[in-house]
């Protein structure tokens, strides 16, 4: 340790030491992921995938060298390397791409969300891709010889010489990182520690100077309709926003197991090809609650911008929001809201995490209140990962041998979808008390409950788990998703539903999460401006 702690190098040297740990330490996913890319067919490729890690260098190299500066530069490398460890925990582990969406789910994580997280894997991962080589970094003393001046004209002859080489090697491989880079942008994604640091940069931004913009009011001429006027009976629509389930595993869409017995008794009308706005809560719930649809959603905007419970409020309709998840990302700021895991439910809740029985706990006493035309909607905490076998009640424990640890990774796969489709049984039996206490009310209300998840998940699928992939590079697992009405035979009957129609556009026709808007104003009757006939999925099936 005496040896240690007498290390010194000059500042140049630590900048060259300091890139070479970051490829070492913080890169080797990216030159697998690159080199399992490259075929090893001629030379020229042998020669092409050696200078890669050789042009991650000289990039690190070039960067550090800019903000290696003194006083700054031995914390700033250290958080960076700890960070990176983190990061690499994450794509390593769960198959994840590091970008601005990501890094806002990392910021916007609830801490039992985190909590799951935490494994000892990802603290020996940090342990031995962080602290160590952070550990190097704080024993070795910069002691410049020589004048200032000097260093730094020999920092910028190093920068000079690292952009010459790069420019070297750009003219005998340029066509071909432009092919890898071109046909395979995700890797980009997996460069430490650019993926966090730039993604970090834009979740700032996005979150401390776009959102400061003035709100954009939309709908403000909205209105009920001629039809929910003439009604003898108040109408109540229900909409449940799931978490991560996917459509994959729901036998409502042809899945060999038995995930929704309770639903399939119900008559409801399942879209067996839906999709979603985003692969993360963060993107899919302001998204699908906006007018925009998913090819020309701009994050910025809707943030800034009145969505469909704002339009509900403008039109006279009672709105309740009640939450299990991670927030309402916006969509529910200016309403009426109610967070469950507050409310300390024992019967359905540990410290600050519940299961989704808590979402309709005193909601009977709630509707019972109701004088009015009213939107109620449930956010899930479904089947959030990783540890998807917190999700459920004992009883749910119908698919065996389970996956009873958040290190799903380590689990084989047979165990990991059984724990998983307990979720969804789960889901379904909520869904299912949900259109039961639906039916309790008919006395009062016209009724409808409307269901479809946020996002998907993969399990393990091409090695990647979790979700949050971005949308481009994403597998079906993560944007097929499961989506359901079920309509009281009042409804039908008032509305003038072809339940047939339905049914049969439910099954052949491609709809998103681009239709929940102007479904849900078509639900209500709510005329405005603000609807669009063609993305109401009913609109068709309505007796004129």
């Amino acid at each position: 340790m005496r040896t240690l702690r007498t290390l010194h190098c000059n500042s140049l040297v630590y900048v060259l030491v300091t890139a070479l740990l970051f490829v070492v330490f913080q890169n080797l996913l990216f030159l697998h992921k690159t080199w399992s890319l490259i075929n090893f067919g001629r030379a020229h490729d042998v020669l092409f995938a050696m200078t890669v890690p050789l042009v991650l260098f000289l990039a690190l190299n070039i960067i550090f060298s800019v903000l290696a500066l003194p006083y700054i530069r031995k914390p700033l490398i250290i958080a960076l390397l700890l960070c990176g460890a983190g990061v690499n925990y994450f794509m390593f582990s769960y198959g994840v791409v590091i970008d601005s969406n990501m890094m806002q789910n990392t910021f916007e994580t609830t801490p039992q969300e985190a909590g799951a997280l935490l494994t000892p894997e990802l603290l020996l991962w940090l342990l031995g891709a962080g602290v160590l080589p952070a550990l190097l970094i704080s024993l070795i003393k910069v002691r410049n010889r020589r004048p200032w001046w000097y260093m730094l004209g020999l920092r910028a002859a190093n920068i000079l010489a690292s952009v010459v080489i790069i420019l070297l090697i750009a003219a005998f491989f340029y066509k071909d990182y432009a092919s890898l880079i071109r046909n395979n942008r995700s890797i980009v994604k997996m460069l430490t520690p650019s993926n966090y640091v730039s993604g970090t940069i834009s979740f700032a931004h996005h979150r401390y100077f776009d959102e400061n913009l003035p709100l954009v009011r939309i709908g403000t001429d909205a209105h009920k309709g001629p039809v929910i006027l003439a009604q003898p009976k108040k109408t109540l629509v229900v909409l449940v926003v799931g978490e991560t389930a996917r459509a994959e595993n729901f036998s409502l869409g042809g899945y060999d197991k038995l995930t929704n017995p309770r639903l399939a008794k119900q008559g409801v009308s399942y879209f067996r090809h839906a999709s979603s706005c985003g692969t993360e809560t963060a993107v899919s719930v302001p998204c699908m609650f906006s007018t925009m649809p998913r090819e020309h959603y701009d994050a910025t905007l809707a943030s800034h911008q009145e969505g469909l419970m704002d339009v509900f409020k403008h039109a006279g309709v009672n709105v309740l929001w009640r939450e299990n998840d991670s927030g309402c990302k916006g969509v529910c700021d200016r309403v009426p809201h109610q967070d469950v895991t507050q409310l300390k439910l024992a019967e359905w809740c540990k410290g600050d995490l519940c299961r989704d029985g808590a979402l309709l706990a005193g909601l009977d006493n709630y509707i019972n209140g109701l004088k009015d035309d009213s939107v109620i909607v449930l956010h899930q905490i479904g089947s959030h990962g990783p540890a998807y076998y917190q999700r459920y009640p004992a009883e749910f424990r119908v698919f065996t041998p389970t996956c009873d640890s958040n290190q799903i990774q380590n689990c084989d796969h047979e165990r990991l979808v059984n724990t998983y489709n307990n979720t969804l049984l789960y889901t379904d039996a909520m869904l299912d008390d949900t259109i039961n206490a639906l039916k309790q009310h008919s006395d009062r209300f016209n009724t409808v409950m409307v269901y479809l998840s946020d996002h998907g998940e993969s399990l393990g699928e091409n090695g990647m788990y979790l979700h949050g992939t971005p949308y481009l590079f994403a597998p079906s697992q993560q944007t097929h998703i499961p989506f359901l009405i079920w309509m009281s035979p009042q409804y039908e009957k008032s509305y003038g539903i072809d339940r047939q129609c339905l049914n049969t556009l439910a099954a052949n026709e491609a709809v998103s999460q681009d239709n929940l808007f102007s479904l849900m104003l078509g639900l209500m009757n709510i005329r405005t401006q603000a609807y669009q006939p063609a993305l109401d999925i009913m609109q068709r099936c309505r007796h004129s």
